[in-house]
């Protein structure tokens, strides 16, 4: 299991910030060069301090280097962000599952909006967990050593692509 911790600072104040992410997520594509599409799935309110929502998050394909195209399908590029938001606190409970993988990859977390002087520290911490044996291909006896490397590589890869999150949702408050 892999840990993902991530402290960033957004210069909007808390409720602002929150909102944002919690009610306009879509909006910030636009600023998200990486991310093709974010659809609203659901939406449910529970009662006044508790939100359910399910995005459907698309990556673009133009990263993907041509070599690796034969085997990245663009299917591979999508995943389901499930949220329950709790407004009294500023928090959100946050699981993923990617769509062509979710036997193998779990990844789940909290992202707490904390005041911080003249803006929002966004704390992201999460685990994601690779079981490599159910991952096709893979020989069962390196499937311990092959999670603790995609662990690591995914966690490296996925850091900056969540501050990058932040700074779109900067640009779009900014507009």
């Amino acid at each position: 299991m892999a840990r993902i911790d991530i402290r960033d600072h957004i210069a909007f104040d808390r409720k602002t910030v929150y909102e944002t992410f919690r009610d306009h997520l879509k909006e910030l594509q636009p600023y998200l060069p990486t991310i093709e599409s974010i659809e609203v799935e659901s939406y449910d309110r529970l009662d006044d301090t508790m939100v359910k929502i399910v995005n459907i998050w698309k990556a673009s394909e133009g990263d993907i280097p041509a070599m690796a195209s034969k085997f990245i399908k663009p299917e591979m590029l999508r995943w389901t962000d499930r949220a329950t938001w709790f407004d009294d606190q500023h928090i959100c409970n946050w699981d993923m599952e990617v769509g062509f993988l979710k036997e193998a990859i779990s990844c789940s977390g909290t992202t707490r909006y904390i005041e911080k002087g003249n803006g929002t520290e966004v704390h992201i911490e999460g685990n994601l967990r690779v079981d490599a044996s159910k991952i096709p291909g893979v020989p069962r006896l390196v499937a311990g050593k092959v999670s603790d490397v995609v662990e690591g590589f995914v966690v490296k890869m996925i850091t900056p692509n969540l501050k990058e999150v932040n700074r779109g949702c900067e640009k779009h408050l900014s507009k």
